[in-house]
């Protein structure tokens, strides 16, 4: 798989870092991929957010479909029980 940038645009304005990417999970793969982003935004680094993204690969270049944003760890956390309970045998 080609290399998948979470933000276009640079991650610095002078030398202050915009976005710092913490950790990102690979979905699923293929002409359509799915990747889940877990960053700090702004200088301060305030609480960590969360964002799903869709790519889909188009002449070997992914371009950026879709997204959702995780608005905060209460959010993430009733999204997780929600899939738990519909996917709990």
């Amino acid at each position: 798989m080609g290399v998948i940038y979470f933000f276009r645009g640079p991650y610095k304005e002078g030398d202050l870092e915009l976005v710092k990417e913490l950790d990102k999970q690979i979905l699923t793969k293929g002409a359509w991929t799915t990747i889940i982003f877990r960053y700090n935004a702004k200088q301060e680094y305030g609480p960590e957010k969360y964002t799903i993204r869709r790519y889909q690969k188009r002449n070997g270049e992914y371009m950026a479909k879709s997204k959702f944003n995780i608005s905060s760890k209460d959010q993430a956390r009733k999204i997780i029980e929600a899939l738990k309970h519909w996917t709990d045998d």
